[in-house]
């Protein structure tokens, strides 16, 4: 299997109260056939009802998990002040606060939200995962001393 990510798909309760969050967020996404997709860099971002997303993957829907569900996405940004815009941005499109932005324990400035439906952002300015103009991330030889 190549080393490669090319679509997220996040279940969702309404999809049009997440297609709203995103967009407040600033996403643009297309809806087709109940199902939103987001350009986001080099992959696809994926809102869908999560029984369906269920039911494609041959798994029981159940209970949305209590509490954390096992999955953090992470939206690297370029300076600790687009990290507090976005984070005030989620908060404002009906985003739930986590961890307010404060250098972690690793030593890089962070915060965390959560969307309507709970699933898990970090935000960061991580100065060692420098960012392309287009935005990709390029992850550090974590061999070099």
């Amino acid at each position: 299997m190549e080393q490669r990510v090319t679509l997220i798909t996040l279940g969702v309760s309404d999809l049009a109260r997440s297609k709203a969050f995103y967009e407040a967020l600033g996403w643009q996404g297309q809806e087709v056939q109940e199902t939103v997709f987001f350009q986001a860099g080099g992959l696809g971002l994926v809102l869908w009802g999560r029984e369906k997303l269920a039911a494609d993957c041959g798994i029981e829907p159940g209970p949305p998990p209590a509490g954390f569900g096992g999955i953090a996405l992470a939206h690297n940004v370029r300076s600790e002040a687009e990290v507090d815009e976005l984070l005030a941005t989620a908060e404002a499109a009906g985003g739930t606060v986590t961890k307010p932005a404060a250098v972690n324990d690793i030593g890089f400035y962070s915060s965390a939200f959560t969307d309507p439906d709970g699933h898990a952002w970090e935000i960061a300015h991580n100065p060692d995962f420098p960012l392309a103009d287009d935005g990709t991330v390029t992850l550090p030889d974590f061999g070099q001393a």
